[in-house]
């Protein structure tokens, strides 16, 4: 059933005229345009007031675009290829950028092509690689909605440390720093303990996925239950959860890495967990509309 903009507006306490801006603009999940009026689902929520640009009005159009791009699936084959081809270079380049690997993003392409660099060490060809594969591996997990658990977690971490055999899906034995951050790792015999708590705490939660991974994030890399790729690590799962539940993958550029860096220090010191939370939801919003503009009639 639906109702009018007029009814809208008085349902919702919002002018006429700003209930047909909010449907132009697409923040009305579910209105559509019927000759020069629109009708709007009687279920529908009202928006919240985008001239303020709070977190909510901005999970609302995260809602809204999803159940637009659920619309249009099952996605071909071609479609799916054509989304991720890009994407899969693109994010191993940043991932691994961010944790210190010199490779270019042509450099990154080029090696995932199977060629080598010249003057490159082995160590980050081989980065690129075991990212590339993690990240297929996670996509497989995403087709039968595997739930997350430490053995994944250790399945994936492996296939990321390509580098370092001995240290590969091992939950570290040795304390660490992560220099210049304003948290202390747990010690090593809190590895176990903290990560089922966390998973515990993350299958429990009942917040918003952008908030539950925001959360989950932060206090995965909190643990920092590995000698080396934590951070590598911490995205692919962020991504599993995000294509579990129908999202596309995000990508956090090298070129935030500051504001990402910064979002964990506002956390740890703070308690503030809106600097994560506006970094994912703002890389879905922009993935969304990608796909959407890419599958256009």
């Amino acid at each position: 059933m639906f109702m009018t903009a007029k009814q809208a507006s008085e349902k919702w306490g919002i002018s006429d005229r700003r209930i047909r801006v909010l449907c132009s603009e697409g923040k009305i999940c579910g209105a559509y345009r019927e000759g020069r009026g629109w009708k709007i689902p009687v279920d529908a929520r009202k928006p919240a007031d985008g001239r303020y640009k709070s977190k909510e009005n901005l999970l609302l159009q995260i809602e809204c675009k999803k159940v637009e791009l659920d619309g249009r699936r099952p996605l071909t084959a071609g479609e799916a290829a054509r989304l991720n081809e890009e994407f899969i270079v693109e994010y191993t380049y940043n991932s691994n950028a961010i944790e210190g690997n010199t490779l270019t993003l042509r450099e990154t392409d080029l090696v995932l092509r199977g060629l080598t660099i010249a003057r490159k060490p082995l160590k980050e060809h081989m980065e690129a690689v075991g990212h590339k594969e993690a990240f297929e591996f996670v996509s497989e997990l995403v087709k039968d909605s595997v739930p997350i658990s430490e053995s994944i977690i250790k399945q994936i971490h492996y296939l990321v440390l390509a580098d370092k055999k001995e240290d590969r899906g091992v939950y570290r034995r040795v304390p660490v720093r992560i220099m210049g951050a304003q948290h202390e790792p747990v010690q090593p015999y809190l590895i176990e303990p903290k990560m089922k708590q966390l998973l515990r705490d993350f299958a429990e939660s009942t917040e918003h996925i952008v908030t539950r991974l925001a959360r989950f994030h932060i206090e995965f890399e909190g643990i920092h239950p590995f000698i080396d790729g934590n951070g590598r690590t911490g995205r692919l799962l962020v991504n599993l959860e995000l294509m579990k539940a129908g999202y596309p993958p995000i990508d956090i550029k090298f070129a935030d890495r500051i504001a990402y860096y910064n979002a964990f220090d506002e956390y740890y010191v703070k308690r503030n967990l809106s600097a994560m939370e506006k970094l994912f939801a703002e890389y879905i919003n922009a993935r969304l509309d990608m796909y959407l503009d890419m599958l256009q009639d």
